[in-house]
């Protein structure tokens, strides 16, 4: 028999002493449903008809073109009404606006995302907009995207503006090997870059935290950079090997694992923030987003050199620099197609890093535009 014990006046003030949460603190630590596997596409038809039955189906003009014979006889077989539109030319408030209109003249009940970072980014922030269901459909690994609650939004000429937190995260994810297949090299070398990144910046801004959920996903961006850095080699050599698929997982999905977990109070630092800073030189679009995130990397573990005489950062930098070279990272200026860049540019880029509410001020020390410069300029040092 089960018996209940009353509260006494001393169990009733002990629950009154327990501190009480400073503020309320929401995360999206995954979607709702994700699937993978090769030629899984085809068999999630009564998944995506869960959702709705008139999708509306963003990405670029080659994911588009590249992906309707396969999801176009699963959209069909299930009855479904869709229609395509493209994100380009960004993921920017021009593109915002246009698709909106094509949600209300489609009558979309649901998106579905496809593509690589910046057309997923653009799918999931219409649906936000809309209060619409959301499926993503991956066909690179550049990104976590496919995973997040967080879109990023971008001038059209590709300078990033600002970020914009999701009310949840996808409610479908679909990973088909067999379409990531279908992606450049590059962009899978990308995602590795992008990745990485997780622990380099999360294990400054958030690695002294005492919050439990903080603790796990700084740990898990630990594991993520482990695996990255012993296995992407072997699986960018073997495409759609088991060690490319597990290479797939960690960029796509155990990234975002890592950034659901942390939420906000798990931060990008430095890394990000040069990114961010050099979209705004505009002979610079060519390159994708980890790339630039990955040379990133490799200025904020100079900077840790250059102001804290951190030795460590020395020997994490020259890792790096050694990995960069076997998979194909840039580690320079040069590498970023940047040769001929002006120190103007160069200092414009750095200003915006450093904007007041940039992530570089999530790093133990303060930068100014001149150090970061500096570091921009001396990653191979």
């Amino acid at each position: 028999m089960i018996q209940s014990t009353p509260l006494t006046s001393d169990s009733t003030t002990l629950l009154r002493s327990i501190a009480p949460v400073a503020s309320r603190i929401t995360i999206h630590v995954a979607p709702t449903r994700a699937i993978r596997g090769s030629q899984i596409l085809d068999e999630c038809g009564p998944e995506l008809a869960a959702l709705g039955q008139r999708p509306l189906v963003i990405g670029g003009d080659r994911s588009l073109n590249a992906i309707k014979e396969r999801l176009f006889p699963v959209l069909q077989d299930q009855g479904l009404t869709a229609q395509t539109a493209s994100y380009l030319p960004d993921c920017s408030e021009t593109s915002l606006d246009t698709l909106r209109q094509v949600v209300a003249d489609h009558q979309a009940d649901f998106i579905i995302g496809v593509g690589g970072g910046k057309a997923l980014d653009t799918a999931k922030l219409v649906a936000h907009q809309c209060h619409l269901a959301i499926a993503t459909l991956p066909t690179s690994g550049a990104t976590c995207a496919a995973w997040t609650a967080l879109s990023n939004v971008y001038s059209d000429r590709g300078a990033f503006l600002y970020d914009v937190p999701l009310e949840r995260c996808p409610d479908l994810l679909i990973l088909d090997y067999n379409l990531m297949l279908t992606a450049p090299k590059r962009t899978l070398v990308a995602g590795i870059g992008d990745a990485i990144a997780k622990w380099y910046e999360s294990s400054v801004s958030s690695g002294h935290s005492e919050q439990t959920l903080i603790i796990a996903a700084v740990q898990q961006a630990r594991v993520l950079r482990d695996i990255l850095l012993q296995h992407s080699l072997e699986g960018l050599q073997n495409p759609g090997s088991e060690t490319w698929q597990q290479i797939v997982d960690a960029c796509v999905l155990m990234a975002g694992v890592s950034g659901g977990l942390g939420g906000a109070q798990c931060r990008t630092v430095a890394a990000h923030a040069v990114h961010n800073g050099l979209t705004h030189i505009c002979t610079n679009h060519k390159t994708l987003h980890g790339e630039k995130v990955a040379y990133g990397i490799l200025v904020q573990l100079r900077l840790e050199e250059m102001i804290q005489n951190n030795h460590l950062a020395l020997s994490a930098r020259q890792q790096l620099i050694q990995f960069y070279d076997q998979i194909g990272l840039p580690k320079t200026l040069e590498d970023l197609g940047l040769a001929e860049v002006t120190l103007a540019q160069l200092r414009q880029a750095a200003a915006i890093s450093c904007a007041a509410s940039s992530d570089i001020h999530h790093l133990p020390f303060a930068v100014n535009p001149d150090q970061l410069v500096a570091a921009m300029v001396s990653t191979l040092n």
